[in-house]
């Protein structure tokens, strides 16, 4: 049975697309949650003007990650926190650490779910930490820990 998805389902689609699926699942699952209605004529004119709106605010959004990835780059990001001798900390950096100093460098307002730490920092120097800024863009900054 063929249906257009009027909400995102995962493992399934975008809104606007035109995806064929069991009839049961549709019966069942799609249609009374309101994530899709029947592919009739009508519908599907609707659903390509659904599509080319979800198109152009994709790349909306895809230029404003880019212009966020720039800016992100040009930052200076030092975290101070206490270390021992060795210059082994005491604890590890957080990526709520890493958010709060990303924005008070100018760096904007950062989910710290975005935040990807390889292994977490526990030692002074530089790190570098990955930020998923887009689906498609990540951005990588370098991160100085310095003694408090």
């Amino acid at each position: 049975m063929k249906v257009i998805l009027t909400q995102q389902v995962r493992r399934l689609g975008a809104p606007g697309d035109v995806v064929d699926v069991a009839d049961g699942y549709a019966r069942n699952f799609l249609y009374p949650r309101g994530f899709a209605v029947a592919a009739t004529t009508g519908a599907l004119r609707h659903a390509e003007q659904v599509r080319s709106r979800r198109v152009l605010r994709e790349a909306k959004d895809l230029e404003s990650a880019q212009a966020i990835v720039e800016k992100l780059a040009s930052l200076k990001l030092r975290v101070p926190a206490k270390a021992g001798e060795a210059g082994r900390l005491f604890g590890s950096i957080t990526v709520t650490q890493i958010a709060t100093t990303i924005e008070g460098a100018g760096g904007g307002k950062i989910d710290r779910r975005r935040i990807h730490l390889e292994t977490p920092i526990r030692n002074l120097g530089s790190h570098e930490v990955s930020i998923r800024i887009h689906p498609e863009i990540e951005a990588r900054v370098t991160l100085e820990v310095v003694e408090a």
